[in-house]
């Protein structure tokens, strides 16, 4: 089931379209990787989809139900790139006072903010003033406060940013637990490799349209380029080499990356180098990396705006 449906959804500025018709659907409990260039459109549309601006066309859809900001905001954490910490008040005053903005009561909110100070290990932050703070130290209350009312829908912007790697983890194990719980979760950010290690889905926006939507494995299956890395017990001389089945595209160390022609097979790839007895101690395909993908497709979508933008007016 679909916790959030948007369906044809548009924002319109005086001078450009934000968001130009985009639909799609997010499973409950999957982490959604929200994708694209300065400017694409993503900020308008985690902003309709909180409620903090309304669409000028199309409709949204939160469990199943038009969404109501007055109501299902209650259900939502939405953690934004540009923070929202109030820099002169105490870090646990100002969790229990966000704590109960979401409809905690202050009894709730002190258990829940007792049970992730614990967590995170930053009891000793409670009377310290949000200034005070590192910005990774900033980035983890601003996390917990996000959390805390334990959301249906968590929108997470560059949630990573100003972490070292220590505590990227811990926030990252517990994007993986509360998906587990049931959470419905959309992540954006630049980190491509972060997107891989962490979506279940994406989708790539450009210049407001929606130019790619699936799942991480899927779209990886639709753009490989018949790439595999071949290993070997030793090197092959030239003549050995020769094949139709594929080119080679990189020497390595004991091993080749080898491009399969349109009309072969793997098995044609691992019977030449068995026929020529040379033992393979290794075949792997070689997939595109989603930072790949969204390259390739955001400078097809450029250039397919620039012919049609030069072509002559009838």
């Amino acid at each position: 089931m679909n916790l959030l449906e948007v369906k044809h959804l548009k924002k319109h500025y005086e001078t450009h379209k934000a968001v130009d018709d985009v639909s799609f659907g997010i499973e409950q409990g999957s982490i959604f990787g929200l994708l694209g260039p300065n400017g694409a459109g993503k900020t308008t549309l985690l902003r309709m989809i909180t409620g903090i601006f309304y669409p000028d066309e199309g409709q949204i859809l939160f469990n199943g139900q038009k969404f109501d900001p007055e109501n299902d905001v209650q259900h939502i954490g939405y953690m934004p790139e540009e923070r929202g910490l109030y820099k002169k008040m105490m870090v646990g005053e100002q969790t229990l006072y966000l704590a109960q903005l979401k409809g905690l009561s202050r009894k709730d909110a002190v258990q829940k903010i007792k049970f992730w100070f614990d967590k995170f290990d930053i009891n000793s932050w409670y009377n310290k003033r949000v200034d005070e703070l590192s910005k990774g130290m900033q980035q983890k209350v601003q996390f917990i406060s996000t959390i805390i009312h334990q959301p249906k829908l968590l929108i997470l912007d560059e949630p990573f940013s100003g972490l070292d790697p220590i505590n990227s983890n811990l926030i990252k194990q517990e994007i993986f637990n509360l998906s587990q719980q049931g959470t419905t979760i959309i992540f954006s950010t630049h980190r491509m490799e972060q997107v891989e290690e962490i979506c279940d889905h994406i989708m790539l926006l450009n210049k407001g349209h929606k130019i790619l939507d699936g799942s991480v494995a899927q779209i990886q299956q639709d753009f490989k380029q018949g790439l595999f890395k071949v290993g070997l017990g030793t090197m092959p001389n030239p003549a050995q080499m020769a094949t139709y089945h594929f080119n080679i595209v990189q020497t390595h160390d004991k091993a080749f990356t080898v491009k399969m022609n349109e009309d072969s097979t793997t098995n044609d790839i691992l019977l030449h180098f068995i026929r020529q007895d040379i033992p393979v101690t290794y075949f792997e395909e070689i997939l595109p990396s989603i930072n790949e993908v969204f390259i390739t497709q955001v400078q097809q979508t450029e250039n397919s705006n620039a012919n049609v933008a030069a072509l002559p007016l009838a």
